[in-house]
């Protein structure tokens, strides 16, 4: 059964953008897991825009289910995890100034350094994750790094899934099943929702959890969280 994570980080956005601690990240994150959600994921990025830095400790104390935690691992985001002790940390390699994560790794290019990183991880009993395009080349890379998950970055499939959900999803099936045989944990997300969700996770059956977000939070404007995270805990079991 494919895990939800339920990423906060536009509640965060919203707590911040008047200041205060209103909405409250914490009971939100809370109250997401009453509701169903199977994890929570926070990606606290250097300017701390939506979540902060410290966002990540308070979590740590109530999350009972999984907490995930994304980031550039830069050395105040590799402390703060080292802090944290989450269940599962995922390397993401957007630019300080990104406005959302826009690419995977280069697994090959960027080995060493993820190799580095990864150990110090592991060496703490962290479960890691890296993002990554569905390239069988940089799948390939990925456990030579010693990463034990690899997280697909959906955005392509989402965006073609309109148009030609077969052709869309087409490498993914491929990127899934080569995981699959390197004996990788498979992740997957970004621009997931209501309408691209369900087909996703049944073409790909051994996909261990995904991470929504932002069409998450969207969609609970109108249907209000506790039935939005019923609704896509639906889509994946249909």
């Amino acid at each position: 059964m494919t895990k939800l994570s339920v990423n906060i980080n536009k509640i965060a956005l919203i707590r911040n953008s008047r200041g205060g601690n209103h909405p409250d990240l914490i009971k939100v994150a809370m109250d997401c897991e009453q509701y169903g959600a199977e994890g929570i994921t926070i990606h606290p990025r250097p300017d701390e825009r939506h979540a902060r830095y410290e966002d990540v400790a308070a979590l740590k104390k109530v999350v009972r289910t999984e907490l995930n935690i994304e980031g550039n691992p830069m050395d105040k985001f590799i402390q703060v995890v080292l802090d944290a002790q989450p269940h599962q940390v995922t390397l993401v390699p957007d630019a300080p100034e990104a406005l959302t994560s826009d690419h995977g790794w280069d697994t090959l290019k960027h080995q060493k350094y993820l190799r580095d990183i990864i150990a110090v991880f592991k060496k703490e009993g962290i479960r890691t994750s890296i993002f990554v395009d569905a390239d069988l080349k940089m799948i390939d890379a990925a456990v030579d790094t010693g990463t034990d998950c690899i997280e697909l970055y959906t955005e392509s499939y989402a965006k073609q899934y309109p148009r030609d959900k077969e052709a869309a999803i087409a490498p993914f099936i491929l990127a899934g099943k080569r995981a699959l045989e390197l004996g990788l944990r498979l992740n997957a997300g970004h621009d997931l929702n209501l309408d691209n969700l369900n087909y996703f996770a049944q073409a790909i059956p051994h996909l261990a959890e995904v991470s929504i977000g932002h069409a998450l939070v969207c969609d609970s404007l109108y249907y209000g969280l506790q039935n939005t995270i019923g609704m896509y805990l639906k889509k994946l079991q249909a």
